[in-house]
């Protein structure tokens, strides 16, 4: 194995078979380790150091049609025993109150054994190389601002191992290990005269200690701090009229993650997710029928991309991960499933079933989730607008349950005059459905960005590890408004 497993694999194996003797039509065994460690600064002071670890087994099993879930932190053969049992009692028990009994797809599931790779060890990431990294970081923020003060700077840097080893009743039997790197840098610029803006930047993929080099974090973070100073300082309201708009990748990546990645979730469709963490616009018959935008509109969701934050190459029900596309072409096209819902839906999993940690039950996720890109070029996306605002980035946005309505708050923004773009823009408001926003692209950039993100969800709620990105687009004209 990629690792050395710290406990028998025999007993995660001996799990699914006692499950199976106890009454269990299907079980699974989890075993899932989470090792983090992580440096929070406040300006150039270190506020907090620590180090991590959740490790343990998770259980599903379905009996007479019901799911049951049970996990422990006891990692012998009596302490797996004792989780399938808690699992086993849960799911008779409610038993007699389904309606429709669970059942799973029938899926081509997973034998395998993997690992991303890494040029620099993350042991290799000391604390005084990390909290050097923050003062550096401190340093380059201060020296960036010429008028404005910086009254606030935080900085974060985390890297974690995630590793895995699930076997099913059915036949999967996957082992996996993923190192991950993030950093997160939150800013705030003021003046007495033109208020203040907060800024957070953040930076995250998998991989060894080598992404920090690979980021250029201190000159990615000067050059921002720089033009936001401009935009605070000289920043003008946007036009009152409609106007093209150019969307920036960050913005859009973050659109396509409320907007599409959300509201595709099986579990949200179906209504199981309405009390815990919102609704869904579709419906189960809009599938490959329902035109959500312009045929310049294709979503993807892809787990498998290498260096992603949210990379798997197998689900947490041992299904192949691929490519989903959410929405093809300004159709709604695929939802995301595990292998329950995709039974309801009548179709395959698409291997979107993950688990936060062993406490918890895998569930219908996101990965890294973009706009697919065209053939323009930035300047190409600018050519004929005589009137319009580039969005660049945002500082906060709002999105409805349904996720139909949003409202998104420019950060750093510009006029576009005559093709070129010109005086920043302060506070622009973007406020549009949907399929308003979807409907009015026009053109795509071909450069794709990606954005780390944790993806909260779930009752207990769970965060995992996400990509979000995408191209510039050009949208039709629309109305914009700004923001106090």
């Amino acid at each position: 194995m990629v690792n050395v497993l710290r406990l028998d694999e025999g007993i995660i194996k001996h799990g699914v078979d006692f499950a199976l003797a106890n009454g269990a039509s299907y079980s699974e065994v989890r075993y899932h380790k989470n090792v983090s460690d992580s440096v929070l600064m406040r300006g150039d002071k270190i506020a907090g150091v620590g180090t991590e670890v959740k490790e343990g087994v998770g259980v599903r099993v379905i009996v007479d049609g019901s799911l049951g879930f049970g996990a422990t932190n006891d990692l012998s053969r009596e302490g797996v025993e004792r989780a399938v049992k808690k699992a086993l009692i849960r799911a008779k028990n409610l038993s007699p109150l389904r309606k429709t009994p669970i059942r799973f797809s029938e899926e081509r599931l997973g034998k395998a054994d993997y690992a991303v790779r890494f040029r620099k060890s993350l042991s290799d990431l000391g604390l005084e190389e990390r909290v050097n990294l923050g003062k550096d970081l401190f340093r380059a923020v201060n020296e960036s601002v010429k008028d404005a003060k910086v009254p606030v700077t935080m900085f974060e840097l985390a890297t974690s191992e995630e590793e895995k080893y699930l076997v099913t009743s059915d036949g999967a039997e996957v082992h996996s290990l993923i190192p991950r790197v993030s950093l997160m840098l939150n800013i705030i610029l003021t003046s007495s005269e033109k208020g203040s803006l907060q800024r957070m930047m953040e930076f995250g993929g998998s991989g060894g200690a080598e992404l920090l080099e690979d980021w250029r974090p201190r000159e990615v973070v000067s050059d921002e701090v720089k033009r936001l100073e401009k935009v605070l300082l000289k920043g003008v309201e946007p036009p009152k009229e409609k106007v093209p708009l150019v969307v920036g990748s960050e913005v859009v990546g973050l659109i396509v993650h409320e907007s599409a990645g959300h509201p595709m979730e099986a579990d949200r469709i179906l209504g199981r997710e309405a009390a815990q963490a919102g609704e869904s616009f579709v419906k189960v018959d809009m599938m490959r029928n329902y035109r959500v935008g312009s045929d310049k509109a294709t979503v993807i969701e892809d787990p498998t991309i290498p260096g992603s934050y949210g990379y798997y190459l197998f689900d947490d029900e041992g299904v192949p991960a691929r490519p989903r596309y959410l929405y093809k072409e300004g159709l709604i096209y695929e939802a995301l499933h595990n292998r329950h819902t995709a039974l309801l839906f009548g179709t395959s999993s698409n291997a979107a079933a993950r688990a936060m940690n062993y406490s918890s039950e895998p569930i219908v996720r996101m990965s890294n989730t973009y706009f697919q890109p065209g053939d323009y070029s930035f300047e190409e996306l600018l050519d004929g607008i005589r009137l319009g605002v580039f969005m660049k980035s945002y500082m906060e946005w709002n999105i409805d349950d349904r996720r139909w309505n949003m409202r998104f708050v420019g950060l750093e923004a510009y006029l576009i005059k005559d093709g070129e773009l010109d005086l920043p823009v302060k506070n622009p408001v973007l406020e549009v459905t949907t399929k308003g926003f979807y409907s009015r692209v026009e053109a795509v950039g071909r450069e794709l960005r990606f954005y780390p993100g944790t993806c909260g969800k779930g009752e207990p709620a769970q965060g995992v590890p996400v990509w979000f990105g995408g191209p510039d687009l050009r949208l039709a004209k629309i109305g914009l408004g700004v923001s106090a």
